[in-house]
């Protein structure tokens, strides 16, 4: 591979994939893949979410162009969230990722618990 073509974790992108791959986005962008929603339908939808934690996460994707927010004249004002054409692009990527997790969760759960008894071992020691 060319150093030119080589992928690089620099801090912006750093700081993309935290916002984009935190607890609440990858919910609130699965709901928006299949339709457009109000605040409180994807409250609804994902029901452990604070009304802070998703105003929070709604904004860090808006401002990151993957989710767009329409107010609708409608009394009273509603204001309903949709995914942009680029936030439709991670759809791929992301469905790459659940799938490699699901592929190797088995191997993953054994790493882990692997890695507890030892560290008890330790502890018992």
């Amino acid at each position: 591979m060319d150093t030119d073509d080589e992928l690089r974790l620099d801090a912006p992108h750093r700081e993309l994939l935290d916002q984009i791959l935190d607890k609440w986005s990858l919910s609130v962008l699965n709901e928006l893949c299949e339709r457009p929603c109000r605040f409180n339908e994807l409250r609804r939808s994902i029901p452990r979410v604070t009304q802070k934690s998703l105003t929070a996460t709604l904004r860090r994707l808006e401002r990151n162009g993957v989710v767009e927010r329409e107010v609708v004249s409608t009394r009273p004002v509603a204001v309903r969230y949709r995914i942009t054409p680029l936030g439709k692009t991670l759809r791929h990527p992301v469905d790459v990722l659940l799938a490699w997790a699901s592929q190797n969760m088995p191997a993953i759960e054994r790493a882990r618990e692997d890695f507890d008894a030892r560290e008890q071992e330790e502890v018992d020691l």
